[in-house]
C-alpha cells in the first residue's frame, strides 16, 4: 500500500471512530450513545452515569455550547438510584430530559440508603428542562412507615438536590413519588417553573417540594396535587417566592414543621402570591412544635383563591400529628409579622381561620386584610378561633376575635365643588 493510500485510510479511520464516539457530538452527550436502551425494562443506570461523567468532565469557553446530557424522546428509561455528583469543570451544565424515566419495582431497589432516587450533589449552575414524565412507582412504598426499608433501601425522594447553587428546573412531570417529589437542601438561587407533581391524596409523605436550609428560591406556574404538603418550607430557609401555583389535593403550602424535639429552626421572608388551594386539607399554614426554638417571621400569603379548602388560614404553635402530644413548654418558635391578604373563596370546614398560638411565646403582628371566606355548604356559616395572638383584621370575614378589627372606616371631609357648593368626600382607611 502506497504512503498516500495509507494516509487516506488513516484519516478515514479516525473520522469513522470519531463518528461513533459519544464525545464526537461536541458538547451533547446522548445516553443512547453510552449504551442506554430505553425499553422500560433494561437497567440504564450505568449508561446515565457514564454520560454524566462525560458531561461533568467537559469544558467550555465563552459562547460555546453548554455540556448537555440528552435523554431522547420516545423512550422510557429504567433507572435505579443514580447519583449525579459535582463539581463539574464547565461553569454551566444541563440535562435535556425529553424521554421518560421509571423507577424499579420494589424488589429491584438496591443500594439506596441515602434516601433519594435521582440525586444531585454539589452541581452548581445546573439546568434541567424538558417534557419528561418521571414515574416513581411509589405505591408499594406508601404501605411502609416513613423509616421502614425495602431491602437495604430507605424510602427515596424522586429528585433531590444537595448544595446545588443557581439551579434551574422546568417542564417536568413527576408521578407517584415514594417520598417527596423534589427535595432542596443547602441550595441558593433556585428557580422551579412549569412543573407538575402528582400523587393520590391518600399517599403519605409525598410532599411536592420540600425545602430545607436553602435561600433565594422562586417557584412559579406549576401544578402540585399530592398526599402531603404541596410545598413544605423547613428550618434554615429564607427569601422564598411562590407564585401562580395550583395546589390540590394536598396539605397546602406550609412553613414548617419547625422546632421538633427542641430544635432551633428559623424561616423568614416567605411570600406566596396568586395561588389556588383546591380541595386541600389545609391552605396557608404555619406549624411549629411545642418546646422548639427560633422563629418564623416576615411571611405573607396574598391573592389566594380557595375552592373547598380545609383550614384555609392556619397557624398552629402546638403542631403534633400523633397522639400523646407534649404540653406547652417554656420555649416556643416565635411566630411574627405574618400577613394574609386578599383571600377569596370557600372553606370545607366550619372553622375557616385558626390562630392556635402559644401562651408562652404568643403570635405577634398578625395582619389580615380583604379576607372573605364562606362555607362550601351554602346553608352553613364559617367562624374563626384564636388564642394568644395579636394584630389587626381589616375587611375580614369571618371576624377574628383576638385581632383588632378595622372595618369600613370612613372619614368625612368637607370639600368644595367647582360651583362653590359644599360636597362631602370620603376616604377609606
Amino acid at each position: 500500500m502506497c504512503l498516500s493510500v495509507q494516509i487516506r485510510f488513516f484519516i478515514t479511520l479516525v473520522f469513522l471512530l470519531g463518528t461513533f464516539s459519544p464525545q464526537a457530538k461536541g458538547k451533547l452527550f446522548d445516553v443512547l450513545d453510552f449504551g442506554a436502551v430505553g425499553d422500560a425494562r433494561t437497567d440504564d443506570s450505568k449508561a446515565f452515569l457514564d454520560a454524566w461523567r462525560s458531561v461533568c468532565e467537559a469544558t467550555t469557553t465563552s459562547g460555546a455550547t453548554i455540556p448537555t446530557l440528552q435523554v431522547p424522546a420516545g423512550k422510557t428509561f429504567l433507572l435505579k438510584q443514580v447519583k449525579f455528583s459535582g463539581p463539574c469543570k464547565s461553569a454551566t451544565v444541563q440535562i435535556q430530559m425529553m424521554g421518560n424515566i421509571i423507577a424499579p419495582i420494589s424488589t429491584d431497589w438496591t443500594d439506596c440508603k441515602s434516601g433519594c432516587w435521582l440525586c444531585f450533589d454539589h452541581v452548581d449552575n445546573l439546568i434541567i428542562s424538558g417534557t419528561a414524565t418521571i414515574n416513581g412507582n411509589g405505591a408499594v412504598w406508601w404501605q411502609k412507615s416513613t423509616h421502614e426499608k425495602i431491602g437495604d433501601c430507605n424510602k427515596p425522594a424522586v429528585l433531590y438536590f444537595q448544595s446545588c447553587n443557581n439551579l434551574r428546573v422546568s417542564g417536568l412531570t413527576s408521578h407517584n413519588s415514594p417520598l417527596n417529589h423534589i427535595g432542596i437542601s443547602g441550595c441558593k438561587d433556585v428557580s422551579i417553573s412549569k412543573i407538575n407533581l402528582i400523587a393520590p391524596k391518600d399517599s403519605p409523605n409525598t410532599d411536592g417540594i420540600d425545602i430545607a436550609n436553602s435561600k433565594e428560591l422562586d417557584i412559579s406556574d406549576s401544578f402540585i396535587g399530592t398526599g402531603d404538603d404541596c410545598i413544605a418550607i423547613n428550618g434554615g430557609s429564607s427569601n422564598i417566592k411562590i407564585t401562580r401555583l395550583n395546589c390540590g389535593p394536598g396539605h397546602g403550602i406550609s412553613v414548617g414543621s419547625l422546632g421538633k424535639d427542641g430544635s432551633n429552626d428559623m424561616v423568614q421572608e416567605v411570600h406566596v402570591r396568586n395561588c389556588t388551594f383546591n380541595g386541600t386539607q389545609n391552605g396557608a399554614r404555619i406549624k411549629t412544635w411545642a418546646g422548639g426554638l427560633g422563629f418564623a417571621r416576615s411571611i405573607s400569603y396574598e391573592d389566594i383563591i380557595l375552592i373547598g379548602a380545609g383550614n384555609p388560614i392556619f397557624i398552629d404553635q402546638h403542631y403534633c400529628p400523633r397522639q400523646n402530644c407534649p404540653p406547652e413548654k417554656q420555649t416556643a418558635v416565635k411566630v411574627s409579622d405574618i400577613t394574609f391578604s386578599k383571600f377569596q373563596g370557600t372553606s370545607a370546614d366550619n372553622i375557616a381561620i385558626t390562630l392556635n398560638c402559644s401562651s408562652i411565646v404568643p403570635c405577634t403582628n398578625i395582619k389580615m386584610n380583604l379576607v372573605n371566606i364562606t362555607s362550601l355548604n351554602p346553608s352553613s356559616k364559617v367562624e374563626a378561633i384564636c388564642n394568644h395572638a395579636d394584630g389587626t383584621a381589616t375587611f375580614t370575614a369571618p371576624v377574628v376575635p383576638c385581632l383588632s378589627s378595622v372595618q369600613d372606616v370612613l372619614i368625612r371631609r368637607e370639600g368644595q365643588t367647582q360651583d362653590g357648593d359644599q360636597k362631602p368626600q370620603y376616604y377609606e382607611l
